[in-house]
């Protein structure tokens, strides 16, 4: 059908108007019918959010994905650019993809009524078909819906009381498309005002032009909850005409966050061949994100991205990088005390409440891994109990009394691969305590795994922990203060 390239051409292909909606609706239900899965590469969303906007397809509503921000509502904006036809037939040259079968701009209903079954026609794809504006308190009439174009009127000698002096906005020049505004509560009220006739009765009002233009647009919009007190609102009769709204949320699990930090995060070839990511320490990156959307420090209205986790999980690939450079140790693998080197990509991706600022952006980040570390010890390895039966020894007393006999314990945090793991099997009595609650663990992660029991033993309260001079040190949490009374 694209071959086609006049209107009498497209006529006698038997070409069939279709509205933006419909074409969605009927793509959509081919697309289950087939088994494909048109919203592919959003995960978490499959009983929730996907069935909704999947109803809201089915009955041509205009939506609205309220949620917090990094829940993908853009995407899944972009996403529905699939359901729609590969190919649009328009009149050439028509700034508002004029359909040839149903003209509305007065250009186009000139050109085919001069030129007939030779208008020449020409074909938009899918992927030219979605426009997106982030809504900012500057936004104006002109640029959404249009304004009268002195230079227009002077250049084609009209009157300002012709239409064609129009410069259409944004919204006209995505009909037949898909028309995304973001932030729609950032949107002055007077603005969204004018978003009413466009909606529900089809008209546009430009400087005294009151034109009876009946756009079709796919309209979605996104909001963030917390917008409706903060910055504005979304005006109660427009929010009157927005057909679905389709709340969003974040991950529920470790395993499904895992899975779109592994598919957003950007690593070069070098650092997926180099660098090897135990799997602890992938579930280590989003168990910061789960603790920091629960944190007193954080601000859960305004909430935490899951870009935070990407960002975090690519500094920590590049923080072992830069060690195993360093080191001469290119092929390596990441350590807890790379996780120092995601604090960066954790501080600019939370809003703290007034406690937090009084602690300080750093003093949260640490905070955050040292909860997430304490968290997931648990899971792995038995509670560290406050108060332990009498005669009762405990899991970990092997581990706290050996430390008890050191001095100190420093790990360098910059040691090359045979060091590292020298220093750790030092530490016997790690070994028997790993066999015991963790005998499947990979070779190639039994020392990760050993780093991490000391830093689950220090948030457990069971050791102490210090960074300095490039390195972590590690005590007793009693030896000295023992060794000082005998002295």
């Amino acid at each position: 059908m694209k071959t086609n390239t006049t209107l009498g051409e497209l006529k006698a292909s038997g070409y069939q108007t279709k509205s933006v909606k419909e074409e969605l609706r009927n793509n959509l239900i081919e697309a289950l019918r087939s088994g494909k899965q048109p919203f592919e590469g959003i995960h978490g969303y499959e009983d929730t959010v996907i069935p909704q906007l999947e109803r809201a397809i089915l009955a041509k509503h205009n939506i609205n994905l309220l949620g917090l921000r990094g829940q993908a509502k853009t995407r899944l904006a972009r996403l529905m650019v699939n359901l729609l036809d590969e190919w649009m037939p328009i009149v050439a040259g028509s700034e508002v993809n004029d359909d040839p079968l149903n003209p509305l701009s007065r250009y186009a209903k000139d050109v085919i009524a001069e030129q007939g079954d030779a208008t020449p026609i020409s074909w938009v794809h899918r992927n030219d078909r979605f426009a997106e504006k982030l809504a900012t308190p500057d936004v104006t009439i002109a640029d959404i819906i249009g304004d009268v174009d002195p230079i227009k009127a002077a250049n084609m000698k009209l009157s300002y009381a012709d239409e064609r002096v129009i410069h259409f906005g944004m919204i006209p020049r995505a009909n037949r498309c898909i028309f995304v505004i973001n932030e729609l509560p950032d949107l002055q009220a007077r603005i969204q005002v004018a978003l009413f006739n466009i909606l529900q009765e089809g008209d546009i009002q430009i400087r005294g032009f009151h034109l009876r233009f009946p756009l079709d647009i796919q309209f979605v919009f996104t909001a963030n909850p917390e917008d409706y007190t903060n910055r504005g609102s979304i005006v109660t009769p427009l929010k009157d005409r927005i057909g679905s709204q389709i709340l969003t949320h974040y991950p529920e699990t470790i395993r499904i966050a895992r899975t779109i930090t592994e598919q957003e995060a950007k690593l070069e070839g070098a650092q997926k061949e180099n660098i090897s990511v135990p799997s602890l320490a992938m579930d280590l990156i989003e168990q910061i994100g789960f603790e920091a959307r629960e944190s007193e420090y954080i601000d859960s209205k305004s909430g935490v991205s899951a870009r935070m986790s990407i960002s975090a999980f690519e500094n920590l690939v590049s923080a072992a990088e830069l060690r195993g450079l360093k080191s001469n140790n290119p092929k390596t693998s990441v350590r807890l005390s790379d996780f120092m080197g995601v604090i960066p990509a954790l501080t600019g991706k939370m809003e703290l409440v007034y406690e937090g600022e009084q602690e300080g952006s750093t003093y949260v980040a640490e905070q955050l891994i040292g909860s997430a570390v304490k968290t997931l010890f648990e899971s792995y390895f038995p509670k560290v109990e406050k108060l332990e039966k009498q005669g009762e020894s405990g899991p970990y007393q092997g581990v706290v009394d050996w430390f008890f006999e050191q001095d100190e314990f420093a790990l360098t945090d910059d040691a090359d691969d045979a060091t590292y793991r020298s220093q750790l099997d030092a530490i016997t009595p790690l070994d028997s305590l790993i066999q015991k609650y963790q005998p499947n663990v990979l070779p190639t992660e039994k020392h990760f795994l050993k780093e991490f029991v000391l830093w689950g033993l220090v948030e457990s309260k069971k050791l102490s922990k210090s960074q300095m001079d490039n390195s972590t040190t590690f005590r007793d949490k009693f030896s000295d203060y023992v060794r000082g009374g005998m002295n």
